[in-house]
């Protein structure tokens, strides 16, 4: 009887014990989610409020392109040394410091009195989307040891963050509507705090590699090339191409830009490890990912903008123009895989970049005061062709670099990705700088974006043949 009462309460205990183990494992999961969902929110949210944002304080296109290129900037150019500091002082540790300086970044835009602080604030912002992003997978990956349970949680997380995407525009446009713009910031705080609960609570550390250096004169390097590139087109924009200043800044990136190459060359263990881009898949995709972002975001930013001050739409209204757009990327996503096994992933990838090319040219048209249904059709298609082409982008980058370095590979993918945001918000809005030559400056956007769109259509899939016949 005694032996039967002992083997009952260690089966008693031992059941519970996973019990408790799966279920730190789902929280912990939600944690991630939240980390990576916040990210992606800010990323939709604050177009919105650009237009409300400047009027109120003060600011004109170029400020607006700050408060939005401030944030990807530091997201793009601290996005890799993020991931190995994680890797040096653990995940959880790093994940956790991230989401405490997001939560805080927040609240300090929230509270912004003027353009400058909140461009600086933004900035903050998003170094610490650098620091979650890299940190949030790397914790999913010593959660889940099983491939099949890790593979599901990575689609849970995504899947989280297309929804914050999608989200994004219409809670923003609500906010703005019912509270006013600083309420966008605001309701980081909550999903800031769960997450650090949660965190804390649930998520176990990963293993410190001591080992491991950060690059911090190829982190400085990559700084100061990305920052004054786009303060270069931002700033030509009200100064004009041939400024003296502007002309320097473009001079200044490059030469630092030049010093990073020579820097990632020499170091033992470099952020962006050149070696990768020996693998020719891998360099026709990054390139893929830079071109297709300069498009995409460049004209998310311009778009919002139209329908705010040339339209006169309310926040409410912007917010329910892009809801979906926004809202087709998922299902597509989603479609992407089962086209690309059946045609092959460059062909997918191309005919993507080609829709929502065909997109752009299908709103060289746009007027001020066009009708929102006569530009729906186009929308949906561009926004439908990133959707079809960034999973086969994803898995065909990381196939082609051997399993050890597929994070450092991924890391390369979203740097080069924000990169392009980066660019693509900076010439756009330089081209509409004021409401005198905003429609001109749109057309040219959108002539601008389905040529860039088309190249990338063109440097996949003719880069992939030539690949097929050298194998």
């Amino acid at each position: 009887m005694r032996a039967n009462t002992i083997r009952y309460e260690t089966f008693e205990a031992n059941g519970s014990s996973r019990i408790g183990s799966r279920l730190a494992t789902s929280l912990t999961l939600t944690a991630m989610s939240l980390g990576y969902g916040v990210v992606q929110l800010d990323v939709t949210i604050v177009n919105t409020a650009l237009d409300t944002m400047g009027r109120t304080l003060g600011g004109g296109v170029a400020e607006l392109q700050w408060v939005v290129s401030a944030y990807t900037i530091a997201f793009a150019a601290f996005i890799l040394t993020a991931g190995a500091l994680g890797d040096r002082i653990g995940a959880k540790r790093i994940f956790m410091a991230g989401f405490a300086i997001f939560t805080a970044a927040s609240l300090a835009c929230a509270l912004s009195p003027n353009a400058t602080v909140l461009i600086g604030a933004r900035l903050v912002q998003g170094l610490a989307a650098a620091i979650l992003v890299p940190n949030s997978l790397a914790l999913l990956n010593h959660a889940y040891a099983d491939d099949r349970a890790r593979g599901r949680a990575v689609a849970v997380w995504a899947a989280g963050a297309s929804l914050a995407l999608t989200a994004g525009p219409f809670v923003g446009g609500a906010l703005i509507t019912l509270v006013g713009w600083r309420a966008i910031f605001l309701v980081n705080l909550p999903i800031g705090l769960a997450g650090l609960w949660l965190s804390w609570r649930h998520a176990s550390e990963t293993t410190r590699a001591r080992s491991r250096e950060i690059d911090l004169p190829g982190q400085l390097a990559a700084i100061g090339a990305l920052g004054l590139l786009a303060g270069a087109i931002i700033e030509a924009g009200a100064v004009g191409w041939n400024h003296p200043a502007v002309i320097a800044a473009f001079a200044a990136s490059a030469v630092l830009a030049a010093l990073f190459v020579w820097r990632e060359s020499r170091t033992a263990q470099p952020m962006l490890p050149l070696s990768l881009f020996s693998h020719r898949l891998f360099t026709l995709t990054t390139i893929v990912g830079l071109l297709v972002n300069i498009a995409i975001y460049g004209l998310i930013f311009v778009l919002s903008l139209y329908f705010q001050r040339i339209n006169g739409l309310s926040a409410w209204w912007t917010g329910l123009a892009f809801v979906p757009m926004m809202g087709a990327v998922l299902p597509v996503n989603l479609l992407a895989p089962r086209l690309a096994e059946r045609i092959g992933p460059c062909p997918t990838i191309a005919a993507g970049a080609c829709i929502s090319a065909f997109g752009c040219l299908g709103l060289v048209r746009i007027e001020a005061g066009t009708s929102y249904w006569a530009i729906f059709a186009q929308m949906i298609a561009i926004s439908g062709g990133l959707g079809l082409l960034v999973p086969p982008l994803t898995s065909t980058l990381l196939g082609s670099v051997e399993k050890a370095r597929s994070g450092v590979a991924a890391g390369v993918l979203n740097a080069t990705r924000q990169t392009g945001s980066v660019l693509g918000v900076a010439l756009f809005g330089s081209l509409i700088a004021s409401d005198r030559t905003f429609m001109t400056g749109l057309h040219q956007a959108l002539i601008i974006s389905a040529a860039v769109l088309l190249i990338a259509a063109a440097v996949i899939g003719l880069g992939a043949r030539a690949t097929t016949r050298a194998m």
